[in-house]
């Protein structure tokens, strides 16, 4: 019984040990086999197409059972209705969020600002900034065009007087115009409602929709606008280890230090909006398609023009329901390039041209508001196009015009005042050689085989003729009788 014992034991040892291992491996698989977090890159203004990858992104991130999505955010701003749409899916989403502004110099203004708030967990780089919310909106007045002056005169960020202010916790100013300080009101209400979600600075937050005010990341920090100032993103992973966020109404501790990370791309679809989406390229794809479709009604050919046309003018189209358009500004245009249309077809010594290029000027220059970032068209590509439009207009113009001095060459036209030679005479029937051809002729003097004779006249089939040396005054040439 002894021996048995003593046998059993180093026996269960190495069966324990053997659980462990097995216990061990199996912890290892499963942390190698654990989701990684996914990153996604959003640099320039945010639009339908970064709004789209964004959404896209989240909705990936659910679907893998990521632990944490991470957005490396570097914008100017954007598109209020983008936005909004942005930071929808990030309050519905059941996977932490964190907004990463970065690399360094890199900003979150304006509409980033607001992405920013909405975020389970706000960071940025050393060296970024964030701030200027207040929105600004087409064909109308804004705050940052107008600044509004307090009862002392000043103006919003005149120097002493913002400091005081500031200090002594004063009210921001208000807005003069009235839908712009609605505007203004609702931006303010729904920034300060983010910052109460997220337990952020929502006095501050309120002040960069008011005041347009900015704050560099350190500053950011101390002010409890973010959460972390991380250099890189495993930084930011390291730090945000073992935190606890609030998502979807149920409390989350954060697990993410050593995680891997894998960057979601856009896809074609997305890759293919961000380009049609760009307003200078909507307008170039909106001249394209105009003028193809008046290149294939003025001359029908193989048709290659006219379906150009079409795709670029379906597309363009496509791109202007998605972007702020001013309405008049896109009446403008096309009546400019209508009017550049009807100076090609129907020369009107430049005035509709110089009419149509005006207006196509003026409807380039309200289409877009260019206060909202990276939605305006540069002044040099409109008037570059402008510049060519009138060109065509002028090559146009130009080759009509001297098509119609150019003398008649072939056709009915051109057989008056043309010289032949009388080829017979039969029974008072005269032949004549004109042109290569055998015509019938008639002619008031007698006529003999070999005489020169000049065309008078085209009557059905039969040549009205005079003798070449005779005193008769035959119709001009080019000209018919």
């Amino acid at each position: 019984m002894t021996n048995g014992t003593a046998l059993a034991r180093p026996l269960r040892a190495a069966w324990v040990r053997a659980l462990v291992t097995a216990i061990l491996l199996g912890l290892a698989a499963f942390v190698a086999r654990a989701a990684p977090v996914l990153l996604l890159e959003v640099q320039g203004a945010i639009g339908p197409a970064s709004a789209a990858y964004m959404i896209r992104g989240i909705a990936k991130a659910k679907e893998a059972g990521a632990p944490l999505v991470v957005i490396r955010l570097d914008t100017p701003g954007g598109l209020d209705t983008s936005m909004r749409q942005i930071i929808q899916a990030i309050l519905a989403s059941p996977v932490p969020v964190a907004v990463y502004v970065s690399p360094e110099g890199a900003r979150a203004a304006s509409a980033g600002t607001y992405i920013l708030y909405a975020a389970h967990i706000a960071a940025m780089a050393p060296a970024t900034t964030l701030g200027a919310a207040t929105p600004v909106a087409i064909g109308l007045p804004g705050v940052e065009r107008n600044p509004p002056v307090n009862d002392k005169g000043d103006r919003p960020g005149g120097g002493e007087a913002k400091k005081d202010e500031s200090k002594q916790g004063a009210p921001p100013m208000a807005p003069t115009d009235a839908m712009t300080a609605k505007q203004v009101h609702d931006a303010s209400a729904f920034i300060r409602g983010l910052a109460q979600l997220r337990g952020r600075n929502a006095e501050w937050a309120e002040r960069a929709v008011r005041e347009a005010v900015s704050l560099t990341a350190s500053e950011a920090l101390r002010d409890k606008v973010i959460d972390v100032l991380a250099r890189d993103v495993p930084d930011l992973l390291a730090q945000i280890d073992g935190r606890t966020v609030r998502v979807q109404g149920a409390d989350v501790k954060l697990a993410t230090r050593g995680l891997s990370v894998e960057a979601v791309l856009p896809d074609w679809r997305q890759q293919l909006l961000s380009v049609i989406a760009n307003p200078s390229f909507a307008l170039v794809l909106m001249m394209i398609g105009i003028y193809g479709l008046m290149f294939e009604f003025s001359s029908p050919g193989f048709g290659v023009a006219g379906v150009t046309g079409a795709i670029c003018l379906l597309l363009a189209l496509y791109a202007l329901q998605m972007l702020p358009v001013n309405y008049a500004g896109l009446a403008l245009i096309l009546l400019g390039m209508a009017l550049l249309a009807a100076e090609i077809l129907t020369p009107a010594f430049g005035v509709l041209g110089v009419g149509g290029v005006i207006a196509f000027i003026a409807g380039g220059l309200l289409l877009f508001d260019r206060d909202i970032p990276g939605f305006g068209v540069p002044l040099s590509l409109i008037f570059g196009l402008a510049a060519s439009s009138a060109a065509v207009v002028l090559l146009g113009g130009g080759m009509a015009l001297r098509a119609r001095r150019r003398p008649v060459v072939s056709g009915r036209e051109e057989m008056t005042g043309a010289v032949g030679e009388v080829l017979a005479v039969d029974n008072g029937v005269a032949w004549a050689l004109v042109h290569g051809e055998r015509w019938k002729v008639r002619c008031p003097d007698a006529l003999a085989p070999g005489q020169r004779v000049r065309v008078l006249a085209l009557r059905g089939l039969t040549l009205d003729v005079c003798l070449e040396d005779s005193d008769s005054d035959p119709t001009p040439k080019g000209t018919s009788s």
